[in-house]
């Protein structure tokens, strides 16, 4: 019988992640043909999702002014979505430190009309990483859960995104609060803005690619000021530093020729912020690339085209992937040439047990026209393979 319903049904049998295969197991038993033409009539039932059509996904347009609160919160009708909080801190004795943490929210083809609780409609991903140079190495960590049955959240209408214990919330007086356990540390942050928000692209529509359909709406929160505790082996340290909060969310950010980007999103000591990427092709070459510098007047200046370019100026090759990354870069923007140097070369974050990837995300100094300006993060992807979304 199994056979002929593995015909009759196909691979449907085998998206429904075991559990066909278990009422298989319990009710084929029965010799009657009663008891077989009611296995097959249950068995039909609960595989009618799989034949369902995927989702259709909102898309990114330039004639969609951003709203808030509203967008704060999460927007599953978009296939992905992140919040990504990166930063310098200092710690008691003057000694610096950089976090990373990353809360990714991903649409799946399940079909939505499914009322199971246990449907994969949302995938929740997190990531966190401590960067300190004392020790030379990325201290990371990476969970993933569907949303629902308490494991994971992303709530509409304002940041509030949950998987398992780790946690970033947006407060009433519109500071994030960060609640992460990790394996090797423990992060209780408050991160306060100091700046309005600042909306990338077109108010908010920030193009990826060629086609205008290649796009993301996307804010950035510069300038955070972070106050709270690392705790290491048991041991709480009081630290402060200054925060970088990008939320972006798309259907189709990606041209199938990318394999990957380089980003930075860097606090000015005088106040100002700069945003910069590049989206780079499989050939070596630059399918689409822009930077935004908000002064500390918040006057604001656009670069693309050839005001802006990205020079690798030293190489790191990671001794556990093989991936080699620009971990030192120049970026012109007009006639302002940035150096950014990584706070440790070792940064590279393998989330292969979660999104897939394997990717350096790392803070750096900079500085402009050979003047010390700020702090930063740098993230390079693609670098060992293409990126995927």
């Amino acid at each position: 019988m199994f056979g002929k319903l593995r015909k009759t049904l196909g691979p449907s049998l085998r998206r429904e992640d075991g559990f066909i295969s278990f009422i298989l197991k319990i009710t084929v038993a029965p010799a009657y043909a009663g008891a077989q033409r009611l296995c097959f009539l249950l068995i039909f039932l609960l595989t009618q999702s799989a034949f369902a059509a995927p989702p259709e996904f909102n898309t990114v347009s330039p004639n969609h002014p951003l709203a808030f609160p509203r967008d704060y919160g999460a927007h599953p009708d978009f296939r992905t979505e992140w919040w990504y909080a990166t930063g310098w801190l200092q710690t008691p004795d003057g000694k610096p430190l950089g976090f990373q943490v990353t809360f990714f929210r991903s649409a799946t083809d399940h079909d939505r009309a499914n009322p199971s609780r246990f449907a994969p409609a949302q995938l929740i991903v997190a990531h966190a990483a401590l960067s300190d140079p004392a020790t030379g190495k990325l201290q990371h960590d990476q969970k993933i859960a569907r949303t629902g049955l308490g494991l994971a959240q992303a709530q509409e209408g304002n940041t509030n995104v949950s998987l398992h214990q780790w946690q970033m919330q947006r407060l009433a007086d519109g500071s994030y609060q960060v609640h992460l356990p990790a394996r090797e540390f423990v992060l209780n942050l408050n991160m306060k803005p100091t700046q309005p928000l600042l909306l990338q692209g077109e108010q908010g529509y920030s193009r990826k690619g060629p086609d205008p359909r290649q796009a993301s709406y996307y804010y950035s929160e510069p300038q955070l000021q972070v106050s709270g505790q690392v705790t290491r082996n048991g041991k709480a340290l009081a630290v402060k530093g200054h925060a970088w909060l990008d939320h972006e969310w798309s259907s189709s950010v990606l041209d199938p020729a990318a394999t990957g980007w380089d980003w930075v999103g860097a606090n000015l000591d005088d106040g100002s912020a700069l945003m910069a990427f590049q989206i780079r092709a499989k050939n070596g070459s630059i399918l689409w690339k822009h930077a935004t510098l908000r002064a500390a007047n918040g006057k604001l200046t656009h670069y693309t085209g050839d005001a802006l370019r990205f020079t690798p100026q030293r190489q790191w090759r990671s001794p556990r992937t093989g991936a080699s990354y620009p971990v030192a870069m120049q970026i012109e923007t007009g006639h302002t040439r940035w150096l950014l140097t990584p706070l440790q070369d070792d940064q590279e974050l393998d989330s292969r047990q979660s999104t897939g990837a394997v990717y350096w995300e790392g803070a750096v100094r900079l500085s402009r026209d050979g003047q010390p300006a700020g702090r930063a993060y740098l993230e390079l992807t693609g670098y060992l393979k293409p990126l995927k979304l």
